[in-house]
């Protein structure tokens, strides 16, 4: 049995995965977006009024960072109720992916058709843990299948919609790996490494998308007149 990557404290406005060791990073965000090694990745929780025109992003949440005690960590900015994560794993053949999300869909789009109005709150903020280092080319692959691996679950969900969205305008992926051991130098979706990620990230992603699916509809049957977070 593969040891678990990394602990998970949700304490609000901060989810905190935080891995035994540093790892390689691979993805885009506010903070550290690119290649980068990080030991804790932090979901920050904000509501619209924390970021108005005058507010500078990457200020703020530098500070907010600096107030967990984190200045260092890779971190992302989610209008959603963070204690709504999900996560999920798969293994295949002795390589296990981990995936936490939330999944916020008020500012939901389809590609190549942005929408003609200003987008609510709302965004899938996923990161995923492999258990088997990667190369540099092998750690792009793998960014390629979580996006498409979010893109299918969220089509699937919204299949009774028309016009199916296939993300929201503002999602953010990180994909994480080990520093030490002779590299894996391909993640695609005939490898073990890419059916894993692939299966940890559609379960992790669906489930966050019908969660707030049940969210939005009772915020609404309780008269709310805004969207749920």
């Amino acid at each position: 049995m593969i040891e678990e990557p990394f602990t998970i404290d949700c304490a609000p406005p901060f989810l905190t995965v935080r891995f035994a060791a540093p790892q390689r990073t691979l993805g885009w965000s506010l903070l550290h977006p690119g290649f980068a090694v990080a030991h804790d990745v932090v979901w920050v929780e904000v509501r619209n009024r924390d970021l108005g025109p005058s507010v500078d992003p990457l200020e703020f949440l530098a500070a907010r960072l600096g107030e967990a005690g984190l200045p260092q960590a890779l971190a992302f900015m989610t209008s959603r109720d963070i204690s709504r994560y999900h996560r999920a794993g798969r293994e295949v053949e002795g390589v296990s992916a981990t995936c936490v999300t939330t999944v916020g869909l008020a500012n939901a789009e389809r590609v190549g058709a942005r929408k003609a109005r200003a987008p609510h709150a709302g965004t899938i903020n996923t990161l995923v843990h492999v258990s088997v280092p990667l190369t540099d080319g092998a750690l792009v692959e793998a960014l390629s299948i979580v996006t498409e691996a979010r893109t299918a679950a969220i089509v699937d969900w919204g299949r009774a919609e028309p016009g199916a969205v296939t993300g929201t305008g503002t999602d953010c992926i990180v994909v994480a790996s080990p520093q030490t051991g002779a590299p894996h130098a391909y993640a695609g979706l005939h490898t073990a490494v890419g059916e894993a990620i692939g299966g940890a990230v559609y379960e992790a992603t669906f489930e966050g998308a019908v969660q707030w699916q049940q969210d939005f509809a009772a915020f609404i049957a309780a008269g709310g007149v805004a969207l749920p977070r």
